[in-house]
């Protein structure tokens, strides 16, 4: 696959990698942001998208983790990747709080970020979590 990334997909590797900047330094959300912001040319519109993805899934950060627990059979919530919970968070926090993205494309956004930047088992069990809690939130609306 060549090519330039859509601009959301962009978008949403550079709100992951601004999350695990944010896990594993003491640098202030905003700049965390601020870094993304400047590292990529997002037009507008994505840097719109990237900072209500990015605060949105820092600011839920307990209720994702939550979400994520009510999901994980026999599995301890410390004993997921720290990667694959970003990118779980990211996509739980999209499902919820974006409601221009269809569901089937967050799914298959968080999966693709899952195989590129985590391990050859990461997408599936990324995909497993996040179809119950899609499958859960259906239900509810």
């Amino acid at each position: 696959m060549g090519g330039k990334k859509h601009p959301r997909r962009l978008g949403r590797e550079g709100v992951f990698q601004g999350l695990y900047a944010l896990e594993i330094s003491s640098e202030p959300k905003e700049k965390v942001l601020a870094d993304i912001l400047n590292r990529y040319s997002f037009n507008i519109k994505s840097q719109a998208f990237v900072s209500d993805l990015f605060f949105k899934t820092v600011e839920n950060k307990t209720w994702l983790e939550k979400v994520i627990i009510r999901h994980l059979d026999n599995w301890e919530i410390n004993r997921i990747a720290l990667l694959d919970k970003l990118i779980l968070q990211m996509a739980i926090s999209e499902l919820y709080f974006m409601d221009d993205v269809p569901p089937k494309v967050t799914l298959s956004e968080a999966i693709e970020i899952a195989k590129r930047y985590s391990t050859e088992e990461s997408s599936s069990f990324v995909n497993g979590i996040l179809d119950a809690v899609y499958k859960e939130r259906e239900k509810l609306t």
